[in-house]
């Protein structure tokens, strides 16, 4: 895969749910285009571990993205590693319970959406201001496919990605005048450890997911990564308000 070198140049990118999957990736990536970047997670130690093989433009702090002074202080950090902010990706999510709207546990409905959708809107709360005080920037929300089209037993997963999707757009209403632009990106199925929950290794995560996509395989962390960074970037200057499919081809089905 080709990147564009340079293209985030000297930005400062804070990304919650860093330590593994899509958002390991996209730490990564913004690295590899010239970006400083702190890594937040709940998990402290493995986000550490990232930002220590990143090298010096990486940086990793503790984040429950469920609490308002945990999320603050997060943004404040990368303040005061950095700075300044300029992009912000929600890339946090509670593992998902299957289950019918019947069945399903209150206390796990509550969980994935206070990951999920809360979170996102308790970093905003935070990172936007200081996004704005930077001249402007990006925030971008890992949404899914299962944001615009339902799948059997997630009604908890289908309403926070389909609540983040509109929470992007109500923000990029808000704050176009301050030159922040907030997109969601959907990807379909990604090899993350997500998946091995339900399958024993991604060769069979690939042979049960991959023919409802229209490539007819699932997703790499690293293609969700580059569209991420196209959002954070300037190519995407004129792009706001937007869900970004990147699922293969599944939604279209």
């Amino acid at each position: 895969m080709t990147t564009a070198m340079n293209r985030l140049q000297d930005s400062v990118i804070l990304i919650a749910g860093a330590a593994s999957g899509i958002g390991a990736a996209i730490a990564k990536r913004c690295i590899a285009e010239g970006a400083m970047v702190v890594c937040a997670d709940y998990n402290l130690d493995p986000a550490t571990q990232l930002a220590d093989t990143l090298g010096p433009s990486a940086a990793a702090c503790q984040c429950d993205v469920t609490d308002s002074g945990s999320t603050r202080n997060a943004v404040e950090f990368a303040r005061q590693k950095f700075g300044r902010l300029d992009g912000l990706v929600h890339n946090a999510a509670a593992p998902s319970t299957s289950a019918t709207v019947v069945d399903l546990d209150e206390s796990a409905w509550r969980r994935e959406l206070d990951v999920g959708l809360t979170g996102a809107f308790l970093m905003s709360k935070y990172a936007v201001p200081l996004i704005a005080a930077s001249g402007g920037g990006s925030v971008v929300f890992i949404g899914s496919q299962f944001g615009r089209v339902a799948t059997t037993k997630a009604v908890a997963y289908c309403a926070a990605k389909a609540g983040l999707i509109h929470l992007a757009k109500a923000m990029a209403v808000d704050h176009a005048p301050d030159k922040v632009r907030v997109n969601s990106l959907s990807p379909g199925a990604v090899a993350t450890t997500r998946l091995l929950r339900r399958f024993a290794d991604f060769e069979a995560a690939n042979a049960g997911l991959g023919p409802a996509h229209l490539l007819g395989r699932i997703a790499e962390p690293e293609e969700i990564a580059a569209a991420a960074a196209f959002l954070l970037s300037s190519d995407a200057s004129f792009v706001t308000g937007s869900d970004m499919l990147v699922d293969g081809g599944y939604a279209t089905r």
